[in-house]
């Protein structure tokens, strides 16, 4: 363990070698270039490092998954466009999210990713480093479903309570709307960043009517006019914010239907992708597990009427 903790600091200095460079330059910089930095480094600060492969894997992973992880860091943290965040701390959040999102979790749990990180941070970061990696990697944490959870132990869960009676509440509208396309029923799904199918939503203001609310979100996200048809359910979830810290967000869904046409996606950095998708697609998909009783829901009245 000591050793792949050395190894991401060794990828840590290269990527902040790497990062002081322009954008431009970046893009010109070979693989090969980037390699020879880390080699250097290797040798510098790691004499007689003889397993370097998982030094070199982790690189190579972040590199490759750089866009896509500062997407999602600017989700995680909106308050912090990526330029603002500090060369160190932006970095460890790479090398974080790449064993988080995209590592092998029987080789490294996500548990151990975000608590390297967070070594990392306190170690090279700022005061206020080690606090903010944790907000931005817990946050995304709880968003892909908090993978191996049950592994905590029943004190550190303890530890963990949140009185949900004290957070503050925000109110959300959802659909999963449906339409018909030479004579199959089709459903409309939104991708996020997290890599999950999910459905539609959109804040209610203070005030608002939670079907118009709703009605005017999904045409906003999606573009797509719907007549609200049914109620399907309400979810609730925690959700963690790098700067605000935790709020309860409460989420009504409805079952939606629209005439079939083309999904224009809203600009936005939580989702990268909008799809219609027929019945025996759906299983198939990597979907929040809080969604799949009220597409089962759905199917049930759907296939009723």
């Amino acid at each position: 363990m000591a050793n792949r903790h050395l190894s991401r600091s060794i990828v840590l200095q290269t990527l902040f070698e790497w990062d002081f460079t322009s954008e431009e330059n970046k893009e010109k910089n070979s693989k090969e270039k980037i390699e020879d930095v880390l080699k250097r480094n290797l040798k510098e600060f790691a004499p007689g490092f003889e397993d370097d492969s998982f030094v070199f894997s982790l690189m190579d992973q972040v590199l490759k998954k750089r866009a896509v992880i500062d997407e999602i860091i600017e989700k995680a943290a909106p308050d912090w466009p990526i330029d603002k965040i500090s060369i160190i701390d932006r970095n460890i959040l790479r090398i974080g999210l790449a064993e988080l999102l995209f590592g092998d979790r029987t080789e490294v749990p996500p548990k151990v990713a975000i608590n390297e990180a967070i070594e990392l941070a306190k170690t090279f970061g700022g005061e206020n480093s080690g606090k903010f990696v944790n907000g931005v990697l817990g946050a995304v944490y709880k968003e892909i479903g908090e993978p191996g959870k049950e592994q905590i132990s029943k004190k550190k869960k303890q530890e963990e309570v949140v009185d949900v009676a004290k957070l503050p509440v925000e109110m959300l509208g959802g659909a999963l709307v449906y339409a018909k396309n030479e004579g199959e029923t089709l459903f409309a799904f939104v991708h996020d960043v997290f890599g999950y199918w999910t459905l539609s939503k959109g804040k209610v203001g203070e005030g608002e009517d939670v079907l118009e609310s709703t009605v005017k979100s999904i045409k906003k996200e999606i573009g797509l006019d719907i007549s609200i048809e049914e109620k399907l359910g309400e979810n609730e979830y925690v959700a963690t914010h790098p700067s605000t810290g935790k709020s309860l967000k409460k989420v009504i869904y409805f079952l939606g239907k629209s005439e079939y046409k083309e999904l224009e996606l809203e600009k936005s950095g939580g989702l990268d992708g909008a799809r219609w998708f027929s019945l025996s697609a759906i299983p198939e998909l990597r979907i929040y597990n809080d969604i799949i009783p009220l597409i089962s829901k759905a199917i049930e009245i759907i296939s009723k009427k």
